[in-house]
């Protein structure tokens, strides 16, 4: 009885033994870095076109090459509330390239440390690169662009030459914050974080343009950034409720909760009178809790289309410079 086994695919240990030469002399020849004579390059190329195995994705980088990996930066400073969105976009991140055949690498970086990424792309083991979050200043960008590796970032930033995937967030934190307006409330008090980030930055500009859309000036004293800590937003919230702010306007998940919490700890009946919104929702069980209006954004589908346009980029295909996801609001009709 004949039985049909599934088709192995090949690797550089049996192109190794089959040539008699080392893994490591393969490895050399497919990438076409390192010392390996251009006999032995043919030999190598030729025995991989001939076994003509599919899926070959030796073969198909040789040709190309390519390595068929992609590098994901991500912080080493965020906190714990930030994982849900951090995991959300490495799964869609992760879930589109293994759709392209490519699989992903993750470098773990201080904001300014550039030499996790100067490791992998100094050894060529990726075609681009992922940078996870922006900032005003961006070493990690400055560094791929100079060393012209494929970089697309998840996020706004100021620098025009790199091709950026984010939410609109400026539109929705100004719609949720006219909505406050709309309502009647006057001191908005905002609580937020790192400055550093584009991200606060583009919040905290959407916030202040609501009021500009309304005709009304914003209180810088009601403006708190650099909150990082709990002890640090526990401390605004008591500057916020001393200075009799009727909405506390949070820029993250993170921030909401420990506002709210603080809140709740305080016996003060301000405490309790005072409203809450939060400019970030993430779709995780670390979400403000469900009376806070929010907005919400959909952290998987934004790693998948970053991905999807790095790997465009690393085809030679055109992409947009930038690229605004959409949002939602969840609010609440007062009666």
């Amino acid at each position: 009885m004949n039985v049909e086994t599934e088709e192995k695919k090949l690797t550089i240990a049996d192109v190794a033994e089959q040539l008699g030469i080392s893994k490591t002399t393969v490895s050399r020849a497919i990438s076409g870095k390192g010392r390996v004579s251009e006999e032995t390059r043919m030999r190598v190329r030729e025995y991989i076109d001939r076994m003509d195995y599919k899926p070959n994705l030796i073969a198909k980088g040789l040709a190309q090459s390519k390595t068929f990996n992609i590098a994901v930066l991500l912080p080493t400073d965020c906190d714990l509330a930030e994982l849900p969105f951090f995991q959300n976009c490495m799964c869609g991140i992760c879930e589109t390239a293994a759709k392209r055949d490519y699989d992903v690498l993750t470098v773990y970086s201080e904001a300014g440390d550039v030499r996790g990424l100067e490791r992998i792309v100094s050894n060529h083991k990726v075609d681009g690169v992922i940078l996870s979050r922006t900032l005003l200043k961006d070493p990690a960008a400055e560094y791929l662009k100079k060393r012209k590796v494929p970089v697309v970032a998840v996020g706004s930033s100021p620098d025009e030459m790199l091709v950026q995937v984010d939410h609109d967030h400026k539109s929705a934190c100004r719609e949720l914050t006219v909505h406050q307006i709309h309502r009647g409330i006057r001191k908005l008090a905002l609580i937020g974080g790192n400055p550093a980030h584009v991200v606060t930055r583009n919040r905290y500009e959407g916030f202040a343009d609501a009021f500009r859309v309304v005709g009304l000036p914003v209180d810088m004293n009601l403006v708190y950034l650099g909150a990082e800590t709990v002890p640090e937003v526990e401390q605004k919230v008591e500057q916020v409720l001393a200075a009799g702010a009727e909405c506390i306007v949070c820029m993250d998940d993170m921030i909401c909760n420990h506002v709210l919490q603080k809140l709740q700890d305080t016996a003060a009946e301000r405490a309790k009178e005072i409203k809450v919104v939060s400019f970030y929702a993430g779709v995780s069980g670390n979400a403000p809790a469900k009376h806070v209006e929010t907005v919400e954004f959909d952290a998987k589908k934004l790693g998948a289309v970053t991905c999807n346009t790095l790997l465009d980029v690393i085809d030679g295909r055109q992409i947009a410079q930038k690229q605004l996801l959409p949002y939602k609001l969840r609010v609440f009709d007062e009666k």
